[in-house]
């Protein structure tokens, strides 16, 4: 398909943030943009100020007319809309070319160089790293985030088309559509078992991007994973390795070993060892695209982060409040990490939207385990996103599994109040769920009480 032939995207879903990076692309390109979503939000007004036009009603008669001519208007659907969604099936049933998110990426990307970032963990802060390293190295890149850059407040940086950055999504098997020169699987814990039932599948889907490069493709690997390639790791003899590690003022002072030298004195802002492996690995990928070491190590100190990951609301010696996207037991416990490194000694409360009834029951005894690590932890009722109920499957099972009697199940109405009722020193909110539009009135009501 030769997209410069397309005039109108219509975006099933555009407020999603993959798909609204690539809703911003297309507007940048002229085309005429439009799409519906569930709920109005930041994305789809940042979308509505570009002259995008949304709705939140699915219905035929709110498209506008000129997107109703099947020769001239591409749709682009995210997987998680389900098939019965009337504009999706009327597009399917009327000769409109239908396609995943994931495929446009794969259009946009297949002539270009392009350096895909794969794994369950760190993606978005591997690919927003990678962005901007790239960007800061006057390379002419455009890179499709999976969250809103802090040193962007967007989730596309436009600066050119030589190069490409993509988050490699495993989910629906997406980033089976890609074809990258540079790719890197930081992860290959077990995750979406409702679409592939057996980690054993994942596993294989992984595999299968492995072999995806285009020819004389690099692929890099998370040092202990059991594929081939460039491995990368943290202290360890891994071929690209962050070693003498120092934390300086909150900061980590770190060398980088290549396989062919030592690259000294970088400096990296996010906490947690997650996040230095994250660092690492674009570091490496950028090193393997010919970046110079200099303009790296300025750029990697200027890195401000993803919002929603390990991001500070509140940073006081009293009090410090943090937002975090972890999902996942093992995001969950990275985060944990992070902040008992960075906090020694301090009460962290934590406030845990689980994500997906699927995901829930999958890995209950895991999340019961980490979460019992937080001094305190208030949970909410299971975001369900995609899916529907699922009998037994509540958050009041995952609450009696959690050995730790600082435990409670709540409404979320009565979140405020909950939390202001916390001695806590740190305060930790962690979930994919809507629990992030709750930040802003929980970070104005410490506020208001300090």
């Amino acid at each position: 398909m030769n997209l410069d032939r397309i005039h109108n995207i219509y975006f099933i879903g555009i407020g999603g943030i993959g798909m609204s990076a690539l809703a911003r692309y297309f507007v940048a390109k002229n085309m005429r943009v439009s799409g519906y979503d569930k709920t109005k939000t930041e994305i789809t007004i940042g979308l509505e100020s570009l002259g995008v036009k949304i709705h939140f009603e699915d219905s035929i008669q709110l498209i506008e007319t000129c997107f109703l001519n099947p020769e001239k208007t591409l749709i682009v659907y995210t997987p998680a809309m389900p098939d019965n969604h009337s504009e999706l099936a009327y597009f399917r049933t009327n000769q409109y070319t239908v396609l995943k998110r994931s495929e446009i990426l794969g259009l946009i990307t297949k002539d270009t160089y392009c350096l895909a970032v794969a794994g369950t963990h760190g993606k978005t802060t591997t690919t927003s790293i990678l962005g901007h390293l790239l960007n800061e190295c006057n390379i002419e890149v455009t890179a499709f985030l999976g969250g809103i850059s802090e040193n962007y407040n967007s989730n596309l940086i436009l600066n050119g088309t030589e190069v490409t950055v993509v988050e490699a999504d495993e989910f629906d098997r997406s980033f089976l559509t890609l074809s990258p020169n540079l790719a890197c699987i930081t992860s290959m814990d077990a995750d979406h078992l409702d679409i592939y039932g057996e980690a054993e599948e994942l596993q294989k889907s992984f595999v299968d991007f492995s072999k995806r490069l285009k020819p004389n493709g690099k692929l890099f690997i998370k040092n202990g994973l059991p594929l081939k390639g460039i491995t990368y790791g943290i202290e360890d003899d891994s071929d690209y390795s962050a070693q003498h590690i120092k934390i300086i003022n909150g900061t980590y002072v770190f060398d980088i070993k290549t396989p062919n030298t030592v690259l000294e004195n970088f400096k990296f802002d996010l906490p947690g060892r997650h996040n230095l492996s994250n660092a690492l690995i674009a570091v490496a990928m950028a090193v393997e695209y010919g970046c110079p070491h200099q303009q790296l190590a300025k750029a990697l100190a200027s890195y401000k982060g993803v919002k929603r990951r390990f991001t500070y609301q509140i940073k006081t010696d009293e009090l410090v409040f943090i937002d975090d996207y972890a999902h996942h037991p093992v995001e969950i416990n990275a985060v944990h990490q992070a902040i008992r490194e960075m906090y020694p000694n301090r009460t962290v409360l934590a406030i845990f939207q689980p994500h997906l009834f699927s995901r829930t029951r999958d890995f209950i005894e895991d999340f019961a385990e980490k979460l019992a690590l937080f001094d305190e932890i208030l949970l909410l009722d299971i975001y369900p996103a995609r899916e529907l109920p699922i009998a037994g499957v509540t958050s009041k099972w995952l609450l009696d599994k959690i050995d730790n009697k600082n435990k409670k199940l709540i409404n979320k109405s009565d979140l405020i109040s909950e939390v202001k009722q916390s001695n806590a020193q740190i305060i930790l909110t962690i979930g994919a769920g809507d629990i992030g539009e709750e930040v802003e009135h929980i970070k104005q009501a410490l506020s208001f009480a300090s």
